[in-house]
């Protein structure tokens, strides 16, 4: 490959022994990844890190669930619809408010997702998941809770490596998902921006812990999503797993520690 080390073909080499290689049992480990590739070419552009287990995606997975609900023409724009929140969803107090897609992408609405995922129902959903081929595909949920529809993606049985999300958002991006195009292009409209030096970056966060048989808990925390300059863009994703320091939840400490070194690290694109 002309010296290059080409990255999709990769992906399903390392991917296969990583659902195995990092369990609940070692939480406490810390590991971080950061991964950058060109959208067009699939050149590997940087990998720092430990980039091949797999994770709760956690509420990265409002990106593909956008895409979904577009597609199935429950999510018709940025603003439709606005659902109003109800006490029975259970939602964080600072989530209590009326959610729209753009709010949902913005503040990261939890129970926007679930509202979502139970008008599309268990088989349109699993459908939808298996297509996209979307990590370990498992939408199981908790074992004996038979929650998937509304918490597979949360710490749960759905389990997603920074590879494969990388994999994800440039068949996203390149129109390759079994979606239709309006789907796609609604989809990249309500995720936001965010500027770091010369680029526009858009992405999303994802926060979340790993638990231990002895109750220790270890933070993650993503950022995913794709950055431009020009006529370049790149897709990315940013992981730490016990390495939070401070009081910003880890997807946002994951967000801003991306942002803060793109500039630099784009220097050797």
């Amino acid at each position: 490959m002309s010296g290059k080390r080409h990255f999709i073909f990769a992906v399903s080499f390392a991917v296969s022994t990583a659902y195995l290689s990092f369990s609940p049992a070692n939480a406490a480990q810390k590991l971080t990844c950061t991964l950058i590739v060109d959208e067009v070419s699939a050149d590997l552009l940087h990998r720092e890190g430990s980039c091949d287990k797999a994770f709760a995606p956690m509420s990265t997975f409002k990106l593909p669930l956008a895409i979904m609900g577009y597609d199935a023409d429950i999510l018709l724009d940025a603003t439709t619809p606005r659902w109003d929140y109800k006490p029975e969803f259970n939602g964080y107090k600072s989530q209590q408010k009326p959610t729209d897609p753009t709010i949902w992408l913005k503040d990261s609405i939890v129970w926007y997702s679930q509202e979502l995922t139970r008008r599309l129902g268990e088989n349109r959903f699993s459908d939808y998941v298996q297509r996209f081929d979307y990590g370990n595909k498992d939408i199981s949920g908790d074992p004996g809770k038979h929650n998937g529809l509304t918490h597979a993606w949360l710490a749960s049985s759905l389990k997603i490596s920074p590879g494969e999300q990388v994999r994800f958002l440039r068949r996203f991006l390149r129109g390759e998902l079994p979606v239709s195009e309006d789907a796609l292009e609604m989809t990249k409209a309500v995720v936001p921006h965010f500027e770091a030096g010369d680029w526009d970056v858009q992405g999303k966060t994802g926060t979340g812990s790993l638990t231990d048989a002895k109750g220790g808990k270890a933070p993650i925390g993503w950022f995913i999503g794709w950055a431009t300059r020009d006529d370049r863009r790149v897709v990315f994703a940013r992981l730490t797993v016990g390495a939070r320091k401070g009081e910003q939840p880890a997807g946002p400490a994951a967000r801003d520690e991306f942002l803060n070194t793109l500039p630099a690290l784009s220097e050797n694109f």
